[in-house]
């Protein structure tokens, strides 16, 4: 049981919750929230490192049948962990301001309700599987995360990253919401009594 728990996906997902608090540090290094052009390139380099493992861990306990209860709980876990720090950070900087919020905040709440609504389901033993839209939504996700953490730096490297970090956010969401929709429809005959 140890070595399922060690296993390289897995290890792969400890590395993506770890890397977190990682992300966040690169804003606060001078003891103060600051996103200078260091931090932001710092930070979307740990991102995309991240957001890599998120597609590794579970390819890799497919094909090497490498697949444990721990990583099946921890994997979403890191995911949301990653977004939701970042969509914070983001929003604490300045970089997602404005009428942007309300993208940030659906897609906040939205990973709060389906995760409650998985571990509701999880104790009814009803198993509610990931779409491949779903996948989409985090995909575009990440990309939008990792437009947004490049920001006013990558801005100087290609014009309107920031821009188009904005537009994939408002993307993500609408995804966000048709997810949201689709797993509570799926969930709902089992929540009635």
């Amino acid at each position: 049981m140890a070595s399922r728990a060690y296993n390289i996906p897995n290890l792969l997902t400890y590395a993506r919750i770890l890397a977190v608090p990682l992300i966040v540090l690169c804003f606060f290094l001078e003891g103060r929230l600051q996103s200078s052009d260091f931090a932001r390139w710092s930070a979307l380099a740990l991102f995309i490192a991240a957001s890599i493992t998120d597609y590794l861990d579970g390819y890799l306990a497919r094909i090497w049948n490498q697949t444990s209860n721990i990583g099946k709980m921890l994997d979403p876990i890191a995911d949301k962990l990653l977004i939701a720090s970042v969509l914070l950070l983001m929003a604490a900087d300045g970089t997602i301001a404005g009428w942007s919020l309300w993208a940030a905040i659906t897609i906040l709440c939205r990973e709060i309700l389906v995760s409650g609504l998985r571990e509701y389901l999880a104790a009814l033993k009803v198993s509610v599987p990931v779409t491949r839209i779903a996948k989409w939504k985090t995909t575009a996700q990440m990309f939008a995360l990792a437009f947004l953490l490049a920001g006013p730096a990558g801005d100087k490297v290609l014009p309107y990253t920031t821009e188009a970090g904005i537009t994939l956010l408002w993307i993500a969401a609408i995804l966000t919401i048709y997810t949201g929709y689709d797993y509570f429809r799926a969930g709902a005959k089992h929540m009635v009594d």
